[in-house]
């Protein structure tokens, strides 16, 4: 039986509100989808919704709270092209409203060849550099991300992600029995920061009163124990 059980405590309300704020923005849709493993799946996270300022305040917000209640230690925020980039300037700019007030830099898909050149734009990486991205399907953009970082001379400490879908990754058109996060966590040895998990989208599911709501449950559900990884590994 695969493990549902979602946060508790003021971590679980900072999830459940980010997880209502996802569904009311149309970033967290329900249907059916096609992930990049060739999955049909009954809902869709497209943080590139996120698109005005109110939305993207907010959402910063969520990260930002999520990260100081997480009590990862870090020195600087790094966004990797592109998705990335918006996420750590408006991060970093949260945390220092918040109190917390680090240095953010992100890099470019392409070299500059004038200017100041190169690929890195911001604040010097160093000492402990935390990765600002959306989601995590194989890992892929944080090996990428760790790989420039640690070329620069920093060391990759940790992840904050928008959403966490606890399902098996795939190598070689083949599942896993452990997700993209797991994956970053144990092998990488990276910690990890999700604001919200599929656990936590199922509890909300399960405690809306809608009856459309209610029955994107069952479906979310029935993906979960059939996708889903154990979070005891």
């Amino acid at each position: 039986m695969v493990d549902v059980g979602a946060q508790g405590g003021e971590q679980g309300r900072l999830a459940q509100d980010f997880v209502r704020f996802a569904v009311e923005s149309g970033v967290l849709r329900f249907g059916e989808f096609k992930t990049k493993a060739g999955r049909l799946s009954p809902y869709f996270f497209n943080a590139g919704l996120f698109d005005d300022g109110r939305k993207m305040g907010r959402l910063a917000e969520f990260y930002a709270k999520a990260l100081l209640a997480s009590g990862i230690e870090f020195d600087m925020v790094f966004g990797p092209a592109y998705k990335g980039i918006p996420l750590a300037a408006t991060v970093a700019v949260e945390l220092a409203r918040l109190g917390r007030n680090v240095p953010f830099a992100y890099n470019r898909k392409e070299a500059k060849d004038h200017g100041e050149g190169g690929t890195l734009v911001g604040a010097p990486l160093k000492g402990r550099v935390l990765i600002v991205d959306d989601v995590m399907s194989a890992g892929t953009a944080a090996r990428e991300s760790i790989a420039l970082i640690r070329a620069a001379g920093a060391t990759p400490h940790a992840v904050a992600i928008a959403l966490d879908r606890q399902e098996k990754a795939t190598e070689n058109g083949q599942d896993v029995d452990h997700s993209a996060v797991q994956y970053v966590r144990q092998q990488l040895g990276l910690q990890v920061c999700a604001i919200a998990r599929l656990a936590d989208l199922l509890l909300y599911l399960s405690h809306n009163g809608e009856e459309g709501m209610r029955s994107h449950h069952e479906k979310v559900l029935a993906y979960r124990q059939r996708y889903g990884v154990n979070e005891g590994q």
